[in-house]
């Protein structure tokens, strides 16, 4: 009898997650066979569907300290433990080792010992090296935004300290609808309707020098429903934190408000339109973002200085990509920049009327001198 539908789902997304990751370490050598006594592989499932092998004994099986190592972020919740599971039970029939981790945002009290839960639970599995990251969350952008950047650079600091060769994410499709209805919201642009993307560097993309596929995300076409009957079908013990339904954070809302609310107006299947939105919005935001690599070239100087005229030339979209290349280039963190300042630089190239220079984030400015666009570190 095979399993459960749902875990069957989750399975097949991880495993084949892990054949991509394996296709991008070609330049490496192969991972090492599999080695140990023969069964259950590590967080195998019996007949039932609960973790484990007959009579509780959990067979572990030691794979090559030189065998890649994916690690799961595991919060505890149902789509996280369900993603963990399915990577225990993938990755050692690839010759993959697999482990965990955690962060602790210290934003509830408790954070800690639940934290050590996570630990336990991933440790259970048969994951290893399984840890519990602690961070200090900021400011800067709000409070969702800065759990976000302290959660991933922690994740970050493990995976190149551990020698990870990928992390995967527990986002599901249900996450990338949610995300794409934001980006609608804040007026942005195509990059920002194209939602999460299946492989990347993390928060500021592509990621820096060697990590741009470093976060993989399995269960974007996996609906969050599915993950949490595969946890229940296993009984795998799921945590559901509060920050999910406090109405103070804006993706709580939009989750249990916006989407219901959508969904009664429209009918049923408006997840799945959006989620297919992100992807179509995404394919085009790639070949946008290769013209623009590939024009920028063209509308330089012998100098390297941007020309105003041969800007205006270019079709908007690809025009405004170039800008926001150059002005990122010239030290304007990718993730403080919006769609409104890469308007106010484009309006000196479009709108000319001898107006001043434009401020913008990273302490960067443009403006226009001679025909030429200016874009500098002030």
């Amino acid at each position: 009898m095979g399993p459960h539908p749902a875990v069957a789902a989750i399975r097949l997304a991880v495993r084949r997650a892990l054949h991509d990751v394996l296709t991008d370490l070609t330049d490496r050598p192969a991972p090492a066979p599999r080695v140990g006594r023969p069964g259950r592989a590590p967080g195998a499932f019996d007949a039932s569907g609960r973790p484990g092998a007959p009579g509780g004994a959990a067979p572990r099986h030691v794979l090559p300290d030189g065998a890649p190592l994916v690690l799961v972020a595991c919060s505890g919740g149902a789509d996280s433990m369900a993603l963990a599971s399915a990577l225990a039970f993938e990755a050692p029939k690839l010759g993959i080792r697999a482990g965990g981790i955690t962060v602790d945002h210290g934003l509830q009290a408790g954070s800690d010992l639940r934290a050590a839960e996570v630990v336990s639970r991933m440790t259970a599995l048969d994951l290893a090296p399984v840890e519990s990251v602690a961070v200090r969350v900021g400011r800067d952008g709000g409070p969702e935004a800065a759990a976000r950047d302290a959660r991933y650079a922690a994740l970050d600091e493990a995976a190149d300290r551990l020698g990870a060769v990928a992390v995967l994410l527990g986002h599901t499709r249900d996450d990338q609808a949610e995300t794409v209805l934001l980006g609608l919201a804040r007026g942005s642009g195509t990059r920002s309707l194209s939602g999460m993307a299946e492989v990347s560097g993390g928060p500021g993309e592509p990621g820096a020098r060697g990590r741009s596929h470093r976060y993989r995300r399995p269960f974007l076409q996996v609906d969050r429903q599915t993950a949490r009957k595969a946890c229940m079908v296993q009984s795998l013990a799921v945590w559901d934190d509060p920050h999910n339904i406090d109405p103070a954070y804006t993706r709580s809302r939009l989750r249990h408000e916006g989407l219901p609310a959508l969904e009664k107006a429209l009918g049923k299947g408006v997840v799945e339109a959006l989620a297919r939105t992100a992807q179509l919005s995404r394919d085009d935001a790639d070949a946008l973002d290769s013209w623009a690599a590939e024009a920028e070239s063209g509308v330089r100087d012998e100098d390297g200085r941007l020309e105003c005229a041969k800007l205006y030339a270019l079709p908007p979209a690809v025009r405004r990509r170039v800008l926001r290349r150059a002005v990122v280039a010239a030290g304007s963190p990718a993730g403080s920049l919006f769609a409104r300042h890469i308007e106010e630089v484009d309006r000196l190239i479009t709108g000319w009327r001898g107006q001043g220079a434009i401020n913008l984030p990273g302490r960067v400015e443009a403006q226009r001198q001679g025909g030429r666009l200016v874009i500098r570190q002030g």
